[in-house]
């Protein structure tokens, strides 16, 4: 008796579920048949939200709306969707599919929206646009704030969770996902910051205020009439680290990166609409100006590029943005391209010296000191020297013992002992003549100029030839 009321007790149990289950599915489907016949009833209207505008520039708003879209609940509860990774270790997040529709609400009013992709096969092209629909009776009263409410709510989302992105152009036209016209896009996940850089600290100190007081100055670069945009010039020997102070740049201001390679720039037009199509909060990036100059190795010429850096162009592709520039050596450049307006910060990266040595020791070795510093010190004083990209890469290589670690640097720094910092007065001729180029010149180690150094081509290889000979019993402690 007892058997036969447990399995009436499970049967009840198993078609209540099946009844619950095919309740919520009916109920499901009789709202959706209500919005289908709802939406035939009333009359809508379609808004459009391309990507470009008619300039091919970025439409700041389409950023906005994707970001608010993929962000919605309901995407979850669609028909399908895209799964893509995320920035947490094998984390995933949800993303829109191309031409997929997806609900919202605002104000009690009920919208759709469409990620319509329309794909131009001769050129290889994808014009990307959001579509809109909403009852023609709730548009004067909802979409004026719900355009503000969009706004409001990307912005909080990025502020969360914003990825840098690194863009680069590309040599064609071509438009494929994350691209935008010429610009095709990555992660910036470089690891640098202006804490790890091997940089003077007054002069780091310097730098993050002149990029903090740039931050706070809209108005009063607006109030003078000048475009909001600063502008930057590191040079100095290569394996120096400029190109990882600019990633650190980007992380201290939260800008994505726009990397120009002026080997794939068609024209002087062509380099301008590059330009045209930068976002705000950005840095627009120039590596190696002088090589392209000097050795006329790019169809741009040099009034075009004069015109990119402080043209009237750069009051037409929005405010706040960083201009930098790369050189290994400025003593050949045209004045022209130097001059305040143009170039507004002058910052100077040497080769090693043993402050940029201890910040490099304790970045890669966990160093703060070591009996061995008071010995490396006295090289340095000799006036050899090599870059932090050398000497960083022999300490990674003796990263698990940092007196092998300091030992191999003081080889390498003895094999190059016959390098000699260059005369006081041509250090003193250096300062000036940059001073009177510049409105404001950082100087990266008022102490030591650009010194002539020979290539350590071979340095690997000699280190275990010469370790015998230049380093004496006391230093092998």
């Amino acid at each position: 008796m007892g058997f036969f009321l447990l399995l009436f007790v499970v049967i009840t149990f198993l078609i209540s579920v099946r009844l619950f289950f095919y309740r919520t599915t009916l109920i499901y489907r009789l709202k959706k048949w209500g919005h289908w016949i709802e939406d035939r009833i009333h009359v809508h209207q379609s808004l459009k939200v391309p990507q470009l505008n008619e300039n091919n520039q970025e439409n700041m708003f389409y950023r906005k709306v994707s970001t608010y879209l993929n962000s919605l609940s309901t995407i979850e509860d669609s028909d399908f969707t895209n799964l893509i990774s995320g920035k947490k270790p094998n984390g995933v997040v949800l993303c829109l599919d191309d031409d997929q529709t997806i609900q919202d609400t605002f104000l009690g009013a009920r919208v759709s929206w469409t990620n319509r992709v329309e794909r131009i096969e001769e050129n290889s092209l994808c014009k990307k646009t959001f579509l809109l629909k909403l009852k023609k009776k709730d548009k004067r009263r909802i979409l004026q704030s719900y355009i503000q409410h969009i706004y409001r709510a990307s912005e909080d989302i990025e502020l969360r969770c914003k990825e840098l992105k690194l863009y680069m152009n590309t040599a064609t036209l071509s438009d494929d996902h994350g691209s935008i016209g010429r610009w095709r896009s990555v992660q910036l996940s470089h690891p640098a910051t202006l804490e790890t850089i091997a940089m003077d600290s007054d002069l780091k100190k310097k730098v993050k205020s002149d990029l903090e007081a740039f931050l706070k100055s809209k108005q009063y670069y607006h109030r003078l009439g000048r475009v909001w945009k600063r502008s930057y010039l590191l040079y100095g020997p290569s394996g120096t680290g400029k190109s990882s102070f600019i990633a650190a740049m980007a992380k201290f201001l939260s800008y994505d990166i726009y990397d120009i390679d002026l080997s794939k720039v068609v024209d002087d037009s062509d380099l301008k609409m590059l330009l045209l199509q930068t976002a705000s909060k950005s840095l627009v990036v120039v590596e190696d100006l002088d090589r392209f100059i000097t050795s006329n190795s790019t169809t741009v010429s040099l009034s075009g590029i004069l015109n990119f850096m402080d043209g009237i162009l750069n009051s037409c592709c929005g405010d706040e943005k960083l201009m930098v520039f790369t050189m290994n050596s400025k003593e050949k450049m045209d004045p022209a391209v130097l001059r305040p307006g143009r170039i507004d910060v002058h910052i100077y990266f040497p080769l090693c010296n043993f402050n940029s040595f201890k910040t490099l020791a304790n970045n890669c070795l966990g160093v703060k000191d070591h009996k061995l510093f008071p010995q490396v010190e006295e090289i340095f004083q000799t006036g050899a020297t090599m870059s932090p990209a050398e000497m960083s890469e022999l300490m990674i290589c003796n990263r698990g013992s940092p007196g092998r670690a300091l030992r191999s640097v003081m080889t390498a720094l003895q094999i190059n002992g016959d390098v000699r910092v260059v005369g006081k007065s041509v250090l003193a001729t250096e300062e000036s003549s940059s001073v009177a180029e510049t409105s404001n010149v950082l100087v990266m180690d008022s102490s030591c100029s650009v010194p002539v150094v020979k290539e350590i081509q071979k340095l690997y290889g000699l280190l275990k030839m010469k370790s015998s000979k230049k380093i004496g019993p006391s230093m092998m402690t």
